[in-house]
């Protein structure tokens, strides 16, 4: 109750005056007595901290002290004489602070407060410019460039721009235990390492999902940065006292995998859509009173394309256009060659077996053709074992044994020793052998 008085009085009371209002009437006689010679002080305790560049970016630069207390305020320290430089009061009490920018030029101070608003603060402002209202508590915050990332205690993860703007949303599989910033300076590589109860840590570039560390224990605070002679090391600390260190390495290549339900990430993208014109909207109308007939004529369309899919298929199988093994425990594929003008021509079989670890062997090739038109020589052959992933070529020689001008089709066939039925069939069209005709 005291404290609902003490927040909602336009000059906050002391510690001293809301002690004094809880005593009963017959002890605030000796209370004022006692203390009525001292000094009023209204004290108040710090909630968070942060550091603000004066006026260079350097690292080493000197830096000005951004302190948020439980008053609801923000105060910057000047860093020699630790005098106020600025204060700026807030509708409610810190709770995290993100700190961007020099003091002398141009900065952008991040406030979370306790009553679930976020609000961004700037140089010479003394309210807030910016309020970012959210329906549930903030439990991390890091900027990645010029958006702010922000987690909640709902499992969400949200992005927003530095004018409060909503970029995008992740549902995360656990609850947030902690955030930080990954910073890669020598690839301009700027990611959100999230701490989750799950005992996992996520790596988070805008939405999309980089990698997922595992720990041994739930991990409650995050630090990356140099450490020793190392310029990209994670440091963990863990609920039960433990201690991780991972160092990145440096070959390490981020993929972005949007894990994110919902539409791909390009979809949001907006497009330059020019303006209706006069043609679209005398075609709009078309398309409004001949509905009926444009959807049938789509279909019968629709209808056309299957039935010219499947004549072709049909075709290609009939043809072997496509030599395929049509069994998955034999797969085989078969590419064929004929080199030569004639009139003896070589054929040359490419064998492949195309499975992950499993040999093919006892397998046979037999040819089927017109004896009056070709000689092969051997027409029948076994085949070796095919290792999986290798081609194996297979070589013999045609001999064309007519001179009026004409060629025929030699079909090709893998059998299994012991099996009638071929594996794998393929037709082989022969050139005009042109030896013959010149003779």
């Amino acid at each position: 109750m005291l404290d609902g008085i003490r927040n909602k009085a336009e000059i906050p009371l002391s510690v001293r005056s809301l002690r004094f209002l809880m005593l009963d009437p017959q002890e605030m006689e000796a209370f004022v007595n006692t203390y009525k010679q001292l000094p009023l002080k209204c004290q108040t305790v710090i909630t968070c901290m942060g550091t603000l560049k004066k006026n260079m970016a350097d690292e080493d630069a000197v830096c000005c002290l951004v302190i948020g207390t439980e008053s609801g305020e923000i105060f910057i320290l000047d860093p020699e004489a630790f005098t106020i430089l600025t204060r700026v009061s807030l509708p409610s009490v810190p709770a995290l602070l993100d700190v961007n920018g020099q003091y002398d030029i141009e900065y952008r101070i991040t406030v979370a407060c306790r009553n679930g608003n976020v609000y961004i603060l700037r140089r010479d402002s003394k309210r807030p410019k910016y309020c970012i209202e959210l329906s549930t508590q903030v439990v991390g915050m890091v900027r990645v460039q010029k958006n702010i990332i922000i987690g909640t205690s709902q499992e969400m993860l949200l992005g927003y721009s530095q004018k409060g703007k909503l970029l995008w949303t992740v549902t995360l599989p656990a609850s947030i235990m902690t955030m930080a910033l990954l910073e890669q300076k020598s690839r301009s590589i700027q990611a959100v390492l999230v701490g989750l109860k799950n005992l996992e840590v996520h790596l988070y570039r805008d939405k999309n999902l980089l990698s997922v560390i595992s720990t041994p224990d739930i991990v409650t605070s995050l630090c990356f940065g140099r450490y020793g002679r190392e310029d990209d090391t994670l440091i963990m600390t863990t609920r039960g006292g433990g201690l991780i260190i991972k160092i990145l390495k440096r070959t390490a290549h981020f993929e972005d995998k949007d894990t994110s339900p919902g539409p791909p990430t390009g979809q949001s993208i907006k497009l330059n859509v020019p303006k209706k014109t006069k043609l679209y909207v005398d075609q709009t109308l078309r398309e409004r009173e001949n509905a009926v007939a444009m959807h049938r004529v789509f279909q019968m369309d629709l209808y056309r394309l299957r039935l010219t899919a499947a004549r072709a298929y049909v075709k290609a199988m009939d043809a072997s256009l496509t030599p395929v093994s049509s069994t998955m425990q034999e797969p085989i594929t078969l590419n064929g060659a004929v080199q030569g003008i004639g009139p003896r021509f070589k054929l040359i079989l490419n064998l492949q077996n195309t499975s992950v670890n499993r040999p093919s062997m006892q397998l046979l090739i037999s040819f089927l053709y017109d004896e009056q038109l070709y000689q092969l020589k051997p027409a029948f052959f076994k085949v070796p074992l095919l290792v999986p992933g290798l081609n194996y070529p297979i070589e013999t020689f045609v001999d064309c044994c007519t001179n009026k001008g004409i060629s025929d089709i030699i079909k090709v066939f893998v059998l299994r020793e012991g099996k009638s039925a071929p594996l794998l069939t393929a037709h082989i069209n022969m050139p005009v052998s042109e030896g013959l005709l010149a003779g």
